[in-house]
């Protein structure tokens, strides 16, 4: 979901939703978009869901704005979680295996290698970043001890680039925008406050 656009460079693969508002169906470019009858939503042969645009039909317009409000809602909240962790690798976290709890940069954070989520189904993992998330090319962030990417959350007040081929797990909630380099993939949802660039991608939402 993003406020200002949603563009990809085919064939990027999405299996979820899509939404955009207040931008209009216009703002997502590079779908092929195909109005339904209802002419509440559209669908994409990129995407295995339903795309919504602030400019659709009732009820789309009210239900956007109400899913605008919770994602940024969710990205306060996040935002206010009392810190477990502060600073920890002095923003780089390659390499690490990292247990659940609530993680905090008052930076940027740095991913260059590969990274472990290790904990139960249950495990939650917030990591709040007050800068820009970065994630090198062909570098994955792994699950491990049953870690679910639905209850991992990156709350991010700069953008969040994912270089070519990284493969990400988790909620992303960024203030600006959020990239996904070519061929790059992620289990969760990208939820950005601006827009969301995708490059041949793959998007897969959570259970």
């Amino acid at each position: 979901m993003a406020k200002s656009g949603i563009s990809t460079v085919p064939p990027s693969a999405i299996t979820g939703d899509v939404g955009v508002s207040p931008a209009a169906a216009s703002y997502v470019t590079g779908f092929d978009l195909i109005l339904d009858v209802t002419t509440q939503f559209a669908t994409s042969p990129q995407v295995t869901g339903q795309i919504f645009a602030a400019d659709y039909d009732a009820p789309t317009p009210a239900d956007m704005t109400a899913a605008v409000s919770d994602m940024e809602l969710a990205f306060t909240d996040a935002a206010g979680r009392a810190a477990d962790v502060t600073e920890l690798g002095a923003g780089d976290i390659g390499g690490m295996t990292l247990t659940p709890g609530v993680y905090a940069w008052g930076t940027g954070l740095t991913i260059p290698v590969d990274v472990t989520l290790n904990g139960g189904a249950t495990g939650v993992w917030i990591f709040q970043i007050a800068q820009d998330l970065t994630v090198s090319s062909a570098t994955k962030v792994l699950l491990a001890g049953g870690a679910l990417s639905k209850n991992i959350f990156w709350q991010v007040a700069g953008q969040v680039e994912l270089g070519t081929t990284a493969h990400f797990e988790g909620v992303v909630l960024s203030k600006t925008s959020v990239t996904l380099g070519t061929g790059a993939s992620i289990n969760g949802r990208l939820l950005a406050q601006t827009a969301v660039t995708l490059d041949a991608s793959t998007v897969v939402e959570p259970e």
